[in-house]
């Protein structure tokens, strides 16, 4: 147990950003789900739109260090893909 005040301040500090992490990656996940069901459905103008938002919160976690930034270039490309491949396959 944190035994100074810096480190208790720390630890309170820790806590909250753990948190807004965590809010933000399971706001990536939801907006990638939206996206994956717009593809299921085949409606291509939607999945597109909600791939402009899913780029909008994989690089907004990335810029306060929720995810890796590789990481959030990964999953954009791996994405962007699968409409691509979806448009081709329909």
């Amino acid at each position: 147990m944190a035994n100074t005040k810096s480190a208790k301040k720390r630890i309170r500090q820790i806590r909250v950003r753990t948190l807004r992490n965590k809010i933000r990656k399971t706001m990536i996940r939801t907006a990638v789900r939206r996206f994956e069901d717009a593809l299921q459905r085949r409606d291509f103008e939607a999945a597109e739109m909600a791939l402009r938002f899913v780029y909008a919160r994989l690089d907004r976690a990335a810029q306060k260090g929720a995810i890796h930034r590789n990481k959030a270039a990964r999953r954009k490309s791996r994405l962007a893909l699968k409409l691509q491949r979806a448009r081709a396959a329909s």
